[in-house]
């Protein structure tokens, strides 16, 4: 797969304060940031991995993968050994980070809370697009 950082922001920056109509909004019932994380993914050029398992995918509200909308499950997903269909990514530092890159926000240690893409970068101040509750 190759990742089309433009096309995924721009899909960001056009339903960073809207909802696209295809796909269910989570917001009040647990947040929405991780399933229009994977939207922005799939416009960026994500080919979905219909694995019942560990996959990445969306049909429905109730046929998606856990990865799909989960901000724990995209993190396995994402950084699991890459030999399978779908988005990858790889651990970076902040100096590392480019214009389209997932950052996955964390409060503790132990638990992420978070997805949100990177829409610019300006003199080293980096700028997101999320969703989360409305």
């Amino acid at each position: 797969m190759v990742y089309d950082r433009v096309k995924a922001v721009e899909y960001a920056r056009r339903w960073a304060l809207g909802a696209n109509p295809e796909f269910y909004h989570f917001g009040g019932i647990g947040g929405d940031c991780t399933n229009y994380i994977s939207q922005c993914l799939l416009a960026g050029g994500g080919v979905m991995n219909y694995d019942k398992v560990g996959g990445w995918y969306y049909n429905s509200s109730f046929d998606r993968s856990p990865s799909w909308t989960s901000v724990a499950e995209l993190n396995k997903f994402l950084l699991r050994k890459v030999d399978s269909r779908g988005p990858f990514g790889r651990i970076c530092e902040m100096g590392e980070l480019q214009v389209g890159d997932i950052i996955q926000i964390r409060q503790n240690p132990i638990r992420f809370n978070h997805t949100v893409i990177v829409s610019k970068i300006v003199g080293g101040e980096i700028f997101v697009c999320a969703h989360s509750d409305d």
